[in-house]
C-alpha cells in the first residue's frame, strides 16, 4: 500500500513525525505548546519579516496544533492525494502541493502577520484545486465522472468553509490562497504537462514579489 501512493504516503510520514517530535517537547500528546511550534518553525510574522526567517514558510506546512488538527488534515491529504497521484505525474504532483501551501502561507501572513500558523490545509487545498482544474479541462470527455466529483468538491469546500467560519482559529485565508494556485495548476497541467517549468517560474514570481511587498508594508506594523 505504501509503494502504490509513494508521494502521498510520505507527506503523511513526514506530518506524523514532526507532529510527534512537537508532541514529546510539550508533554502533551493532544495540543502542542505554541512556543514549541514557533522552535520548530511556525509561521510567525515578526521572525519572518524582521528577522529574514523565510524558511518558516515551508517548515509550517508540517506542523500542527493538536491532534484533531493533524487528523482532519491526514485524511483529507490521504483522500485528496491518492487521486492526484493518478491524474498527474510526480512533479506536477509536487510543484502544485508545495506552491499551494507556501502561496497560502503567504495569504495566511498577509492577513493575520501577528499570528502564529502552522498546517498543510493551503497545500492540501491546492490538491483539491489540481483535481478541479483537471476535471474542468476534461469535463467534456470524461462528463459524468466530472460531474460527481465537482459535486463532492462542492460539498467539500462549503463544508471547510463552513467550519472556518465556526472556529476562529482555523485560517480561511490559507486555504483560499492554496486553492487558487491549486486550481491554476491543475488547469495548466492538464492542458500540457510540459507547462509545468512555466507554472512553477509564475508561482514563484507571485510568491516572491508578494513577499517583497508585505516585507515594505508589513515592516512598520510589525
Amino acid at each position: 500500500m505504501f509503494h502504490s501512493f509513494k508521494i502521498t504516503n510520505t507527506l503523511i510520514l513526514l506530518n506524523i513525525v514532526a507532529y510527534i517530535a512537537t508532541a514529546l517537547f510539550s508533554a502533551n500528546l493532544a495540543e502542542i505548546d505554541t512556543r514549541v511550534l514557533v522552535a520548530f518553525g511556525a509561521l510567525y510574522g515578526p521572525l519572518v519579516f524582521v528577522y529574514d526567517e523565510w524558511w518558516r514558510l515551508l517548515s509550517a506546512m508540517f506542523l500542527h496544533g493538536g491532534m484533531t488538527h493533524l487528523l482532519m488534515n491526514m485524511f483529507s491529504l490521504y483522500i485528496v492525494g491518492r487521486p492526484t497521484e493518478i491524474y498527474f505525474e510526480k512533479r506536477a504532483f509536487l510543484a502544485i502541493y508545495f506552491f499551494s501551501g507556501l502561496i497560502g502561507a503567504v495569504a495566511s501572513l498577509a492577513m493575520h502577520p501577528q499570528s502564529v500558523g502552522v498546517g498543510a490545509s493551503g497545500a492540501i487545498f491546492g490538491l483539491f484545486g489540481a483535481l478541479a482544474g483537471f476535471f474542468l479541462v476534461h469535463r467534456e470527455r470524461i462528463g459524468a465522472q466530472s460531474k460527481l466529483f465537482m459535486k463532492n468538491f462542492g460539498v467539500i469546500i462549503a463544508l471547510n468553509v463552513l467550519l472556518g467560519l465556526s472556529i476562529p482559529s482555523i485560517d480561511m485565508s490559507a486555504h483560499i490562497g492554496g486553492l487558487v494556485a491549486g486550481v491554476i495548476g491543475g488547469m495548466m497541467l492538464s492542458y500540457n504537462p510540459r507547462w509545468l517549468l512555466f507554472y512553477s517560474v509564475a508561482m514563484a514570481v507571485i510568491l516572491l514579489s508578494t513577499l517583497f511587498y508585505l516585507q515594505g508594508t508589513d515592516a512598520s506594523v510589525l
